[in-house]
């Protein structure tokens, strides 16, 4: 004697579909992330291993962009303002410090905030401070603002915790200043520590991707198990 299914295993058909319909779509968009986080780290290491250029001028500013720009090979030439600089909280792998954020005057006529590179809290006030003309190498990077994890600049009491480019050059009376800073590569000085830059992008899409398809799956094991306890149900029920 066959038996119909109950209203049960509809309802949990409806759900299992919508699940099953969300799992897939989900794991559809990380394919996409991940192809689109592969083209990224392709682009970025084409920029950091090309030949250093000149930083982007005025005219550019309004088009600089993290996915475009950040980490592009920069060749500065000017003079440092070494009265202007500001210490901004750092965590490295030499340990807790400072970052030595100094204002650049270019040649082209505008300043671009340079990360010098880190200290620790000792040499705080003994670093290195060139004077004349200077040439910097490095990478292009976005501005941070705000602050850091939990963490608010504050510039009233010149406590920074990340490298907010428009907050400094306010604080520090600079003007005509870059969107953007320079990490500078590896100097001869013993302090700051230049060169600490580290280019990497977490890319976990396809453990994402693979879970998400995964419960795609459980879900129809899911409903099916569920149909095949309903039926067995209902045919000890008509056979009793």
């Amino acid at each position: 004697m066959t038996t119909r299914p109950g209203p049960a295993v509809y309802v949990a058909g409806l759900v299992a579909l919508l699940l099953f319909a969300g799992f897939m779509a989900l794991g559809i968009w990380q394919i996409e992330r991940r192809a689109w986080k592969l083209d990224l780290i392709k682009q970025v290491a084409a920029r950091a291993h090309a030949a250093p250029a000149a930083p982007p001028g005025p005219a550019s500013w309004g088009a600089i962009t993290a996915p475009s720009d950040a980490y592009r090979r920069i060749r500065l030439d000017g003079t440092l303002d070494n009265t202007r600089e500001t210490l901004v909280r750092a965590a490295t792998a030499l340990g807790s410090g400072y970052w030595v954020v100094t204002p650049l005057r270019t040649a082209q006529g505008f300043t671009v905030l340079v990360n010098r590179g880190y200290v620790s809290p000792q040499q705080r006030a003994t670093h290195a401070k060139p004077s004349g003309p200077v040439t910097i190498t490095g990478y292009l990077r976005i501005t941070e603002p705000k602050g850091g994890f939990l963490r608010s600049n504050d510039p009233a009491t010149g406590k920074w915790y990340s490298r907010d480019v428009a907050a400094i050059a306010t604080a520090r009376g600079l003007k005509n200043v870059a969107p953007y800073f320079v990490d500078a590569d590896k100097s001869g000085t013993a302090a700051p520590v230049g060169g600490l830059t580290i280019i990497a992008f977490p890319n976990n899409h396809l453990v994402y991707m693979l879970t998400w398809f995964a419960l795609a799956v459980m879900t129809i094991v899911a409903f099916v198990v569920f149909v095949r306890q309903d039926a067995r149900k209902r045919r000890g029920a008509a056979d009793s």
